[in-house]
């Protein structure tokens, strides 16, 4: 519900801050007052499209704030969480700033937002009638929405829309399956090879270490073998070998203790010294008996870390992480092998869910059609009601079909919905956009809502032409209707008929000043005398006169409350 709306540098409103209450807001005042700049301006805020040129001669800037109580809206709170906007006590502010510049703001509370982000949050606060392109009604999508709600089928639309979105998730993945199995032969081909190149291969973990030593060995064979024999020469007790010279030192050093018994713990050293040349020696010996050169052995090991090399580069640095490559390519092989159980399992899947919508589409279906009859029914009498007996009205709601005149399953059923009218006797159906009076289309926005107020969550109704080109006890049933549609929702409407204005809950009064040279858009509530001061101006043109003062005090008791 709107609570109030602050206007400054609008068009001619200098600066303008209006209170609506809960019921019928109507707003009075001479034609050219500014009723439609504030209509207009309410507009900005609802998320229409702004222009620099309703700014206020020498203002750079012009604003527009609300504050709407949001309490009893449990889809804008929803909304305003999933967008990180909290609002205040049920509270919250809606403020736009239009420049010169061209480039303006826009504020849910203090979040910066786009123009289409707070038409959004606005569709579900408010509707606003009159002006054809701004105008729900005339929004076919928003008539198979209507006939839910009249329906009571909105939980069976939600259900049909979240099982339409699981088929449509497997019938894609069920296409990329089939789509893509050239490249799942292609991928089974690579991965069989791999895996039987690596079992072929028969690796070990450590074995390439011990293949490089070994290989390292033989193709150095003929130096290594060179070396050990010199080291063997030059450390036995041959000619010159230091075993032989190490011999000699120690009869010496024999001789040494005997005269000098201080030197026995370097004759132990010396002794020590020899036995592990000695012992050095025959490990020499041994290894030098070992060493053969084998040019199949070098080979072998010279093929082997060939291989080892070529897996390496496939599949992995390592031994382990090519055999790490294998175990997971396995793993993936059986996965893909599965390919055909899942492709059954899917095709059963998806055979069931079709099932299970065609008969949730048949059970929409009925339960819509039986539904547009009687709302049919309804809405044709709200209309003979307020002024229309002529008028045919039609909810058309017919199988979708393609060009091979199959049925095409929506998101939302397998239904088109839309109202249709007929304005005149003998004229055929035609689309509510199709309809050229703001009279009209608001009228039958007024029987529609009259009917449907119970299921529409919209809290705000703003009209705008409600009551042009009727009278005498048309505009009475108008009046009526906004009266009793007031009792549950927020009416905002401009009015020009005495009639109507009398049932005001929120007189607001419009009209035209002139201050410092200046022209400006005035904008007040007004109570008791000044009400029926206004009342008589819109009966005769004259508030002074005396009996149209009379005949507007009948009316106030008549009909106000």
């Amino acid at each position: 519900m709107l609570e109030e709306l602050n206007i400054h540098n609008y068009a001619l409103i200098d600066r303008v801050s209006v209170k609506f209450s809960k019921g019928l807001n109507l707003l009075t005042g001479e034609t050219g007052a500014g009723k439609s700049i504030l209509v207009g301006a309410l507009g900005i805020l609802l998320g229409q499209k702004g222009d620099s040129s309703a700014i206020r001669t020498g203002a750079s800037e012009a604003l527009v704030s609300g504050i709407v109580d949001i309490s009893m809206n449990q889809e804008v709170q929803q909304w305003l969480d999933s967008h990180g906007i909290k609002g205040e006590d049920g509270i919250i502010i809606l403020r736009r700033v239009l420049k010169q510049t061209g480039r303006g703001s826009i504020y849910i509370q203090s979040t910066p937002v786009t123009r289409k982000d707070l038409a959004e949050l606005a569709s579900l606060l408010f509707d606003l009638h009159g002006q054809h392109d701004h105008q729900s009604l005339l929004l076919v999508d928003n008539h198979r929405k209507l006939i839910d709600r009249f329906a009571g089928t909105e939980e069976l639309t939600e259900t049909f829309f979240t099982l339409f979105k699981e088929l449509s998730s497997l019938r894609e993945k069920f296409s990329k399956l089939v789509s893509s199995e050239r490249e799942r032969l292609r991928e089974i081909d690579f991965l069989e090879h791999a895996i039987s190149e690596i079992h072929n291969a028969d690796l070990k973990p450590g074995e390439e270490e011990k293949l490089e030593k070994e290989f390292n060995i033989l193709s150095n064979h003929e130096r290594l073998f060179r070396l050990i024999e010199q080291i063997y020469e030059n450390t036995s007790e041959s000619r010159n070998g230091v075993l032989l010279t190490l011999r000699k030192t120690r009869e010496d050093m024999e001789e040494v203790i005997h005269i000098d018994t201080e030197l026995s713990g370097l004759n132990n050293q010396l002794q020590d010294a020899f036995y592990e040349i000695e012992d050095f020696i025959q490990s020499i010996r041994q290894y030098k008996s070992r060493v053969e050169y084998n040019p199949a052995r070098l080979a072998e090991c010279e093929e082997r870390l060939s291989l080892i090399k070529t897996l390496q580069k496939k599949y992995g640095d390592s031994i382990e992480e090519v055999l790490d490559f294998c175990r997971k390519s396995e793993e993936e092989l059986d996965g893909i092998q599965n390919w055909e159980e899942e492709k059954k399992n899917l095709k059963i899947r998806i055979s069931n869910l079709e099932n299970d919508l065609k008969k949730r589409a048949v059970e929409l279906s009925q339960k819509r059609r039986e539904a547009a009859t009687l709302l049919q029914e309804k809405v044709e009498k709200e209309l003979t009601e307020l002024g229309m007996p002529r008028v045919r009205f039609k909810v058309e709601v017919i199988d979708r079909k393609n060009e091979e005149g199959k049925t095409v399953y929506t998101p939302f059923g397998i239904d088109q919905v839309e109202f249709l009218i007929s304005p005149n006797l003998g004229e055929p159906f035609k689309p509510l956009k199709k309809i050229a009076s703001g009279g009209e289309i608001s009228r039958v926005m007024l029987a529609l809502k009259s009917v449907l107020s119970e299921a529409d969550r919209i809290s705000s109704l703003i009209f705008d032409e409600v009551d042009a080109g009727i009278g005498g006890e048309v505009a009475i049933a108008v009046g009526e209707k906004l009266k009793k549609l007031s009792r549950i929702k927020q009416i905002l409407c401009i009015t020009h008929l005495a009639t109507i204005a009398v049932r005001a809950d929120n007189h607001i009064k419009v009209e035209k000043i002139i201050q410092d040279n200046r022209t400006l858009t005035k904008v007040y509530p007004i109570r008791g005398k000044s009400v029926k001061v206004e009342i008589s101006r819109m009966l005769s043109g004259d508030k002074n006169d005396q009996v149209s003062l009379k005949h507007a005090e009948e009316l106030l008791k008549k009909y106000s409350e």
